[in-house]
Formats: C-alpha cells, structure tokens, sequence
C-alpha cells in the first residue's frame, strides 16, 4: 500500500504560461441540485474554479436557480440544457441530485458520454438499484473517457449490497470490489481516505482531520478531483492528488481558524486554492 503525502503525489499540474486563456484549462459540467439541494452543485462548482477549471457550467435539476452570487463566474444551465463540453473536460453526476425519474434520466445520458465522468452522492445511489445503470457505468472502461466514483461507506455498502459495518471492518477488501464492480477509479471516503485504480497499487491517504465531517464535504472533494482532470490529468492521479489536497486544505483551515474542531465545506474550497498554489 501507497501512502500519500506531498513527496508521494504521482502528478503536477504545469505552471501556467503568460499566455494562457481559460480554454487551456479545460471544461468541468455538473449534473444536480435538486429543489432543495441546490448548494451541493454550486459547493462542488466553486471548488472546481477555485482550483483552476477554466469553464464551469452547472446543470441544475432545479429550474430556480439562476446565479451564484458567491460564484457568478459559474455558468448555470438546466441540467437538459448543458453544453457539450469542450475538452478536457470532467463530468460530475450526482451532487445534490435526488432520485427522481428525471435524475435517473439525466444520469443515463451523463454514462455515455466520452470523457471522463465522476459519480458520487445521488448518483451512487440510482445505479445501486438499477442493473442497467450498473451495466452502462461497467461497459465505460478506462483511459481518457474513465470513470470515477468517490462513495462514502453507506454508498459503498449499497453499491456492494452488504451492511455499512463490513465496509469500515475491511475497507481494504470494500474498494477492491468496488474496482471490480464497476472498472472504475475509486475514491472510498472517511478516515484514511483510500484510491485505488484497476490493475494498480492501494493508496491511503495522510492528511485531514475530524473537523471535516460536516455537510458539503464530499461536494468540494469532486469539485477538486474534476478541476485537476480538465486541466489535464490523468483520471487516476487526479483521485490521489485531489484526496491529498482536500484534506491538507481542511488541516490549513483548520489552523487558521484556531483549531476549534469544526470547518465548513466553503472554508476547506477557499483554502483549496492556496494549496495548489504551493505545489
């Protein structure tokens, strides 16, 4: 098993040149926000410009969301209407998403897409129960158009039909039937955040703290990960430097904050930012 810390990270991003233009720096869309989960989307839409993504669009499944004031730079559509996306580009399924019949349309088209796709959230949850989801994410494969999936332990144990509890007994064993589940990239959430690519080594993460186990934590992890994917890397080492990144953006905030235990997912995307500026 690999560890990752800063002097492990498998990938960098380039420095900029001084003529660069956003369109260097990819494209990354995001299928969510339900009525009443609105923010999750936007959550993971800040993250992804905070670190870098030179276009980011959001497909809200909610018809009422017109603008991010925080963000007005996000570019938000219906989720039918979302551009194709200029590549590279990085797909995100699921923040916010719900389970309605029209998320579960929105996700079957999101798996034919031929980029890379990340599911996480809502999305995990459908193809769970949906055999032809299931079959549509497997029959995806690998390379440039790679899946990504980033569950926590109860969206692994429904993905594995098994209780919460064997997951965290032996997660270890949890993401590598993940992996062959799905042929996916995955990210398995909680302490120790694991990532484990097929055919390759276990990494296990060092960084982050208790103080991140707070709502929208997960939104700005899949905003980090697809930021640093359309800005052109690989699927795989995009998991393992975003994982790291997340939570040495959490461990920062948390000092400047004081150390009083408790962060907010916007702190840890704002705090994001300096830390890939210092890589």
């Amino acid at each position: 098993m690999l560890t990752i810390r800063r002097d492990t990270l498998p990938a960098h991003l380039a420095a900029r040149s001084d003529d660069s233009h956003k369109g260097d720096y990819g494209s990354v869309g995001i299928l969510g926000g339900a009525p009443g989960m609105a923010g999750a989307a936007l959550l993971a839409g800040r993250a992804a410009l905070y670190c870098g993504a030179g276009r980011v669009y959001v497909g809200a499944l909610d018809d009422r969301l017109a603008v991010d004031p925080i963000c007005p730079e996000l570019m938000i559509v219906a989720a039918d209407a979302l551009p194709a996306l200029p590549r590279p580009a990085c797909l995100i399924v699921g923040p916010g998403m719900g389970n309605a019949n029209n998320a579960r349309r929105v996700l079957c088209q999101a798996l034919r897409v031929e980029h890379a796709l990340l599911l996480d959230a809502d999305a995990l949850n459908l193809i769970a129960g949906d055999g032809e989801l299931l079959a549509l994410l497997q029959a995806r494969g690998g390379g440039s158009a790679g899946s990504l999936l980033t569950p926590h332990p109860g969206e692994a144990a429904r993905l594995l039909g098994i209780d919460i509890s064997a997951v965290q007994r032996d997660r270890n064993g949890a993401i590598q039937q993940l992996v062959a589940l799905t042929g996916a990239t995955v990210v398995l959430k909680g302490h120790a955040t694991l990532v484990l690519h097929p055919g390759q080594r276990l990494w296990r993460n060092s960084s982050g703290n208790p103080a991140m186990a707070a709502p929208g934590m997960g939104d700005v992890l899949t905003g980090i990960i697809a930021a640093l994917i359309a800005q052109g890397m690989a699927v795989e080492h995009a998991a393992v430097v975003g994982v790291w990144l997340h939570g040495q953006a959490g461990d920062e905030a948390l000092a400047v904050g004081g150390g009083h235990g408790v962060l907010t997912a916007s702190e840890v995307s704002q705090q994001a930012r300096g830390v890939l500026a210092h890589l």
